[in-house]
């Protein structure tokens, strides 16, 4: 994940580019195992002319293998961060070689016990970093099935306890990499809704940390309690529980599933357009995060990809796959995950999105962003005069201040204004902003004639409802887990499985008929015909056509039109959001919820 120009130990393409956690202490580098170094290893074991030849090899193939990988390994920080191409051949260099250095220690575990002296923990190092490598491939494709790779090393490592012994050795930094290690597969199990295992992984770590901190005098204690910290309000993030008969929590997941996006009716003209690209860019403050992931983030990433596959059945190895091994499904739009960039590193990533987007493909840009407002009335109002949403300002800080701008007059530099991104309308570009100045997106001019469209979330929401702000937003809510969402508008915080599917299959049943509403539209703006071929674009939109309609019906969001979803193009209101058949599906689902009492019931009176 990019944030700041801070270097990183691996490359910044995604959440937890590093493990969460305190920043490492620089150290000595270890020297490569040269032949005096490996004469200085075996001779532990006996006299050096004593040891044979075919184990002297084996060590010292062994010693070869893991110093290349080492160095493949921290060569990835040095891979671009943008683009889709240039990474794939260093990538398969570097599982080539780990896969021969793991089948190698596999195969010849007791001569290097006996001569080099390997231990478990540098088994556990081993399989971490092929673990790490799925997960960073993950990040390259964003295929889901690479993650449950990523799952199954992280736990091999917890099952066969190769760190256990790591505790008894009087080095600090041995349990800093032990650390680092749940670090990360907790965020592999959040990122797969493994909760049941990430409840354990931070009870486990939170173990490890109070011994690494009662033995050894650390500066670091604060930092590794507040990974715990995140991690704990990050699982707490849900404003909704679904419970078993036995209250035990029901896990849900909200990625595309076969049955997920409504189905096209035969015959439904729409575009041909698919969803390649998507930049999701999270710059809210003080929302829940963990390992630079904002919970708006983490469930837009999920709005966006399918559930995953088992791995084996698609292809044999990461960036080799052949050209007739083409998988069941089509793949998921590759994605950038950008937490609090600046200006110029979200557009290098957003004009590498631009230049590589294949014909016929839509560019995705999620904003979820603390609004920046304009100063003041402008003579003209362009696209740089209604302000937009903030870019990380990091750099601008002095003496812990960040500096204010001299002169009002001028435009706030951090801003990412409509305008900026009018050059990238030259192809289909979809966008959706999630902040307090979400209407300054409004003022769009489609100047190339290309399919564009811009969902906007409310600018504020109701003093009635309880702030969730901090635990993400209610309209990403909404675009991720509309039922979640509902329940909480209308008070529930909790539900039992039984009717929590029904919902589900009566929601199906209204995203049906929103995908026909729009479709039979004779008013609508054919931007969001020539999007709605795509699964994900069209669950996005009917999902935000269900977000406005309830909301225009719920009678707390009808004190301000400010708490309105509002989109550029705007939406035939009549055959859209309030649409009399429409509101007739909310109020029916209110019912089956027994929550009526919370929606008007003749909205269309009051127009």
């Amino acid at each position: 994940m990019v944030r700041g120009a801070a270097r990183q130990r691996l490359p910044r393409t995604g959440p937890a580019s590093r493990a969460p956690g305190p920043a490492e202490k620089p150290c000595r580098k270890r020297k490569p195992r040269t032949e005096f170094a490996l004469k200085e290893i075996m001779s532990s074991g006996g006299a050096e002319d004593d040891i044979p030849q075919a184990e002297r090899k084996t060590v010292t193939d062994f010693c070869y293998l893991l110093d290349k990988s080492k160095q493949l390994f921290n060569g990835l920080r040095d891979l671009p961060q943008y683009g889709q191409k240039q990474w794939q051949s260093y990538f398969g260099r570097t599982f080539d070689v780990y896969t021969k250095l793991w089948k190698f220690q596999q195969q010849h575990r007791q001569v290097l016990d006996n001569r080099y002296g390997l231990k478990r923990w540098q088994i556990g190092e081993i399989a971490s970093k092929i673990g790490q490598l799925y997960y960073h491939y993950y990040l390259r494709t964003s295929e889901t099935s690479y993650l449950n790779e990523a799952f199954s090393f992280y736990s091999a490592i917890r099952q066969r306890s190769y760190y256990s012994q790591v505790n008894k050795e009087d080095r600090p930094e041995l349990v800093v990499k032990k650390l680092r290690y749940y670090a990360r597969f907790i965020v592999v199990c959040l990122l797969l809704n493994k909760m049941d295992v990430v409840k354990d992984l931070v009870k486990e770590l939170s173990d490890e940390i109070e011994d690494y901190t009662h033995r050894f005098n650390t500066e670091d204690q604060v930092e590794w309690n507040l990974v715990l910290q995140e991690v704990a309000a990050f699982i707490e993030a849900d404003p909704v529980m679904v419970l078993n008969d036995d209250n035990t929590i029901v896990i849900t997941s909200n990625r595309l599933s076969e049955t997920g996006a409504p189905l096209l009716e035969q015959g439904m003209i729409v575009g041909q357009l698919a969803l390649a690209d998507a930049l999701i860019i999270g710059n809210c403050n003080n929302q829940v995060k963990f390992s630079e992931l904002t919970i708006d983030m983490f469930r837009m990433l999920q709005a966006l990809e399918r559930e995953p596959m088992n791995l084996a059945s698609q292809m044999n190895k990461p960036g080799m796959q052949e050209s007739t091994e083409k998988p069941a499904r089509r793949e998921n739009p590759h994605k950038y995950l950008l937490y609090k960039p600046t200006f110029s590193q979200l557009y290098t990533f957003l004009a590498a999105s631009f230049k590589e987007l294949p014909a016929n493909s839509v560019l995705l840009i999620y904003l979820s962003a603390t609004g920046v407002f304009p100063s003041g009335r402008s003579d003209s109002e362009g696209p740089y005069d209604f302000g937009g949403v903030l870019t990380n300002s990091n750099r601008d800080i002095i003496n812990g201040d960040a500096i204010h701008k001299r002169n009002q007059s001028y435009k706030e530099m951090h801003c990412l204004h409509p305008g900026d991104l009018y050059p990238f309308t030259r192809k289909p570009l979809f966008i959706i902003v999630d902040s307090s100045n979400s209407v300054a997106y409004k003022n769009f001019t489609n100047l190339f004639g290309q399919p564009l469209v811009c969902l906007l979330s409310p600018t504020a929401y109701p003093k009635a409802l309880q702030d969730q702000s901090q635990r993400g937003s209610l309209f990403t809510l909404f675009l991720n887990n509309p039922l979640m969402a509902f329940l909480f508008v209308s008070g529930l915080s909790s539900m039992r499985r039984g009717l929590w599917e029904k919902c589900q299959d009566y929601l199906r049943k209204i995203n049906r008929d929103i995908a026909q509403l729009l479709t039979h539209s004779r008013s609508i703006d054919q931007s969001f015909l020539q999007f709605f071929g795509d699964e994900f674009l069209r669950l996005l939109l009917t999902r935000f056509i269900f977000c406005s309609a309830t909301m225009r019906m719920h009678k707390i969001f009808r004190q301000e039109t400010r708490n309105y979803p509002e989109s550029y193009p705007q939406l035939p209101r009549d055959e859209t959001v309030e649409n009399p058949h429409l509101q007739k599906h909310i109020l029916e689902l209110a019912s089956i919820l027994d929550v009526r009492n919370v929606f008007l019931e003749n909205t269309l009176d009051d127009y």
